[in-house]
């Protein structure tokens, strides 16, 4: 069964500076929860909170702890897509769908609190506020975004394929980029042993492609890279 907790008045805090109700104003925040039909509960390491392929009901908002998100792709392979630290809002492009399924599984790494409206009071918050509107078309969009982009590292076969594709699409017009993955955390990203993605990596280095120090990397040879995508 589940447990039922209350919100503290830093739980409240901190939904009110998510960004899904950034920039609404102080009066509309001070009613939003009356307006919402929800409900707050403790979830605990190694829990299954939605699984692949069940209806979206719900407006989620992970309050506190981290979420692996995995999916099952057509040959049956579990493939992690990403992980969700809170606090953050999260399956919000399937929200509104009539026939909304959650494309993935969301399992509990670290114990956290979990809130959930329905989709029925959250339609009726949403709609009834422009900048709240905004908001959400705006993150759905940056979801939907994150989503292709996390399919097209995993549509490469290679792992010198995947890390180029990934050191490429942070450039951010420096070819010296800062990445957020340590090493481990990179090997689950792109769904490969870490082991052989360090033996890849010095690879790499030896043949002058690139140049990695920690969690900062630098592109040497640009066009001979590029190949590789």
């Amino acid at each position: 069964m589940e447990k039922q907790v209350f919100l503290s008045e830093q739980q409240i805090n901190i939904i009110h500076k998510i960004p899904l109700f950034r920039g609404t104003t102080d009066e509309f925040k001070e009613t939003l929860l009356d307006r919402l039909d929800y409900s707050v509960r403790d979830i605990c390491k190694g829990e299954i909170i939605i699984r692949q392929g069940t209806p979206c009901q719900h407006m989620h908002i992970l309050l506190k702890g981290n979420l692996e998100v995995n999916i099952v792709d057509a040959s049956g392979n579990n493939v992690k897509v990403e992980n969700l630290v809170g606090p953050r809002a999260f399956a919000t492009p399937h929200l509104f769908d009539e026939h909304g399924l959650f494309p993935a599984t969301f399992t509990v790494v670290e114990d956290g609190v979990l809130f959930k409206a329905t989709k029925e009071s959250a339609f009726a918050l949403i709609s009834s506020n422009p900048e709240l509107l905004k908001n959400f078309l705006r993150i759905t969009g940056n979801c939907t975004a994150c989503t292709v982009g996390r399919l097209k590292i995993l549509s490469y076969k290679s792992i010198r394929s995947r890390f180029a594709y990934y050191l490429f699409e942070r450039r951010k017009g420096s070819d010296e980029i800062e990445m957020e993955h340590n090493q481990t955390q990179l090997a689950e990203y792109l769904n490969v042993t870490r082991p052989a993605l360090a033996n890849e990596i010095k690879r790499m280095s030896d043949e002058g492609l690139i140049r990695v120090d920690g969690r900062k990397a630098e592109i040497i040879a640009h066009a001979s890279l590029l190949q590789y995508i």
